[in-house]
């Protein structure tokens, strides 16, 4: 038996969690957990919480100079972040 309408599940699945409204916060959660991934274990190291509210992500940082260092590449994080979790998630981050 052939099947003349077939769809990819990816696409099924992502258009349930948008009729669902879990679209947005599943993304703000792949954003957290792609933080260590994105920058790495040695600044996940000093990385104490990182979560997503109102389309900010909001990062708290154990050193103040690694704190100043990425407070000046903050556009390109905000660009590689969005990249890796494949949506627009964010648009800016604030580091504490």
């Amino acid at each position: 038996m052939r099947r003349n309408k077939t769809e990819n599940i990816g696409e099924l699945l992502r258009q349930y969690l948008r009729q669902a409204g879990l679209e947005t916060p599943l993304n703000e959660t792949r954003m957290a957990a792609a933080w260590p991934e994105v920058m790495g274990q040695a600044i996940a190291r000093y990385t104490r919480d990182v979560f997503v509210r109102n389309q900010v992500l909001h990062v708290y940082l154990k050193s103040p100079a690694l704190k100043a260092n990425l407070m000046m590449s903050r556009e390109a994080l905000v660009r590689r972040l969005n990249e890796y979790v494949g949506a627009h998630v964010i648009q800016s981050i604030v580091f504490h």
